[in-house]
């Protein structure tokens, strides 16, 4: 764990454990889908790091990958998760259940304008990145409103809803996200950390580690 200055507000934002559909390649999205016997592992080694950011208030998609991933969280903390579906993955339409490789082959259009960069919506019924920004920079307000000086929050959610609540925190839009940053792996999260300018006084937050597992820290 990579620690704040006392005082300072953190946020957390895991990506849930793998899946069996993660582990056949296949596309999720809204689905409710079980974790793998490898995610569960991926839990129990993960969980002892989250808890020991302390945190006040702990905070799962509704989705049973996301909400199975906080529970052990919970057990080791004595929080109870709350679930928010505001955190849930982007919806990706008509793919959902969908094998990546059928996927790529049977939407090649629409691969082809994700591939450069633009924001079309997934599984041609589905979000675009925008409209999962505007839902959980909606629900992260409601966690900092709750979040006092000092006090650290893990928030539990997914590949495409984390990166962007992440993003979203420090200010970087859709484009800027995808040229610096990778993707989260499944089990592993992101740290945010308050931070005051010393000119202004102004909060602001920045990224203090990225993609982390429970080997990183």
């Amino acid at each position: 764990m990579i620690g704040a200055p006392p005082g300072l507000r953190r946020v957390v934002i895991m990506r849930h454990a793998e899946t069996v559909a993660n582990a056949a390649r296949l596309w999720q999205g809204h689905q409710d889908t079980e974790l793998s016997e490898a995610g569960r592992s991926q839990v129990v080694a993960a969980a002892p790091h989250l808890a020991a950011y302390q945190p006040a208030l702990l905070v799962s998609s509704d989705l049973q990958r996301a909400a199975s991933t906080a529970d052990p969280i919970a057990e080791i903390t004595g929080l109870e998760v709350r679930l928010d579906a505001r955190f849930r993955e982007i919806d990706v339409g008509e793919w959902q259940g969908m094998h990546a490789d059928e996927v790529r082959a049977k939407y090649a259009d629409v691969i082809a304008a994700l591939d450069r960069g633009e924001d079309v919506r997934k599984g041609r019924t589905g979000e675009t990145r925008a409209d999962v920004a505007t839902r959980v920079a909606a629900a992260l307000k409601d966690v900092l409103r709750e979040l006092m000086a000092g006090e650290a929050a893990v928030i539990v959610a997914h590949g495409a809803s984390g990166k962007l609540a992440a993003t979203e925190l420090v200010g970087l839009d859709l484009d800027q996200a995808d040229r610096v940053f990778r993707g989260i792996d499944n089990c592993h999260w992101i740290e945010l950390v308050e931070d005051r300018s010393r000119f202004s006084g102004r909060a602001r937050w920045r990224i203090a580690g990225w993609n982390l597992g429970p080997w990183d820290v």
